[in-house]
């Protein structure tokens, strides 16, 4: 009888994992899983994220660091552990209304924006600091308005739910 007691708690968890995500986002993550599954076995191995990685232009990438990422899985990588490990990865953010209210702070009028140069200011000033390069790359990301302001409502939005709100 052990074993159908494993059993059901290995059907437990894989359905738990698939109700951590709305049905679009597992379709997108179903599809990102399908590119990395480059020799299309049902199953990402180091193989796999080599060649991941080429076809994203970085070719030198060493076997310690494909190592490492493969220690990062339970076990071997299908959809179900890949789905698992991006749940473990999400978990930790914290909820839109926490992150919105952080930057409230720095909006006490509330319109939804911060300057540019301000939140530049306090990300290379302040606690976990930020390189410049670092806030750069933010600025790519999330682009700053004509008026040189970030949409943080959005930001928020894009941290929590992984895509912007217009591309719904």
């Amino acid at each position: 009888q052990a074993p159908k007691k494993a059993k059901k708690k290995t059907a437990e968890a894989s359905s738990n994992v698939f109700s951590m995500f709305e049905q679009a986002q597992i379709q997108e993550f179903k599809e990102a899983f399908t590119i990395m599954d480059q020799n299309r076995d049902g199953f990402i191995d180091k193989g796999d994220l080599r060649d991941t990685y080429a076809a994203l232009g970085r070719l030198n990438v060493g076997n310690d660091e494909l190592d490492e990422m493969m220690k990062e899985a339970p076990g071997p990588i299908n959809f179900t552990i890949f789905l698992a490990m991006f749940g473990e990865k999400l978990k930790g953010t914290d909820p839109e209304e926490t992150i919105l209210n952080a930057f409230k702070i720095f909006d006490p009028e509330g319109t939804g924006v911060i300057r540019g140069e301000d939140i530049k200011y306090h990300l290379m000033s302040q606690a976990d600091k930020f390189t410049e390069d670092e806030v750069n790359q933010m600025f790519t990301n999330f682009p700053l308005d004509v008026a040189g302001n970030l949409d943080y409502k959005n930001l928020c939005y894009v941290i929590t739910h992984g895509e912007d709100k217009e591309q719904e």
